[in-house]
């Protein structure tokens, strides 16, 4: 059983969250608090495995309770943001802190079904509470991480990899815990570093952005969001909008170009993961780097599996470092992995491979 704790200062949202979140069987919501300093005292007294905690509160805001939970009482905490461009600072701010994931606020007003996004969220809540209790955090910089230089983060060493194949892009897909686990791997690439590098991370449209120029204040190579009409250059990593599907093609003797699709398809997320993996598999045949991490459910199994067909290398984040093993252990359970790293791994396993 996954004892959750809800907190938010709308009577509104604490009773639609309740009303979720109650239905499944495998779930026990202990309580409710309406602010910061509410919240601290039940989670002492109460215990919960997962909180929800939404950004705006009285008394004590969402981002202030959260730094005070990972100081003193870990918990796994997935935030309640608002789709604005203000939400999804506030959001990236949050999960720097040590917060899991994030759901969106204006549940009622999304226009996918809300069926999926109670599944999504139960499934979350599971996937989260059960993979146990974070860590302390040691107390906050003085200074925010997006705005802390790239020297200051220290490098990988790099691993002996076997074998004398070589990429010529490297393609990272990624979901529920992908944000801190990217933050964790572009920065200690060298700005010297080769190839292109395509991202698809599952987020809003308006989250994509920011979190792009975060990346990129933390990192030596470049990171944008990726748009139309982008050529593939060497030292550049390419997120995938929220908005859209991203691909790759090279029309006939032509440079290799992004391309993004807004059309429904039949993917259950947007940026798929595996509408990027087929994409590469086709155009770089043999001679790309795929890189799965955290993330639930298995977007980009189908995509991966083709890559490694056409003979390219695939590497899986452990499960011990994943916040959620959904999409690696696809991967690995396709026995199409060929290596399984470990957080802390994966950026000296990704320079030793190009």
């Amino acid at each position: 059983m996954v004892k959750v704790l809800i907190v938010d200062d709308s009577a509104f949202m604490r009773n639609a969250l309740t009303s979720m979140i109650s239905s499944d069987p495998e779930i026990q919501i202990v309580g409710t608090a309406r602010d910061g300093v509410d919240a601290l005292e039940k989670i002492a007294a109460l215990k919960p495995d997962v909180v929800t905690l939404d950004v705006e509160m009285p008394k004590m805001d969402g981002l202030t309770a959260l730094k005070h939970i990972m100081e003193r009482d870990p918990v796994s905490v997935i935030m309640v943001s608002s789709l604005t461009t203000d939400g999804a600072k506030a959001t990236l701010d949050a999960l720097d802190l040590g917060a899991a994931d994030f759901i969106p606020k204006n549940l009622s007003e999304l226009s996918i079904n809300i069926v999926k996004i109670k599944e999504m969220l139960l499934d979350k809540i599971k996937q989260i509470g059960r993979k146990g209790r974070p860590k302390r955090r040691v107390a906050a910089p003085s200074k925010p991480l997006a705005h802390a230089a790239a020297h200051e983060i220290p490098k990988a060493m790099p691993t002996k990899v076997t074998g004398d194949r070589r990429a010529n892009v490297v393609s990272i897909g990624t979901s529920t815990g992908g944000p801190k686990a990217l933050q964790e791997i572009i920065p200690k690439l060298p700005k010297d570093f080769p190839l292109p590098i395509l991202i698809a991370q599952h987020m809003p449209a308006n989250f994509t952005g920011p979190f792009a120029e975060r990346l990129n204040q933390l990192s030596e190579i470049t990171v944008k969001e990726a748009a139309e009409g982008d050529v593939l250059k060497g030292g550049v990593a390419y997120i995938a909008p929220g908005r859209g599907h991203m691909r790759v093609k090279r029309p006939r003797g032509l440079e290799t170009v992004i391309t993004i699709s807004e059309a429904k398809e039949d993917y259950i997320y947007r940026p798929s993961v595996d509408a990027l993996m087929l994409s590469v598999a086709e155009f770089f045949p043999g001679r790309a780097l795929g890189v799965i991490l955290t993330g639930m459910g298995n977007d980009g199994a189908k995509g991966m599996a083709e890559m490694k067909r056409t003979g390219a290398r695939i590497f899986a984040q452990n499960e011990d470092s994943c916040v959620v093993y959904g999409m690696p252990k696809a991967v690995v359970d396709a026995g199409i992995a060929d290596k399984i790293l470990s957080l802390e791994e994966i950026a000296g396993e990704i320079i030793n491979a190009v």
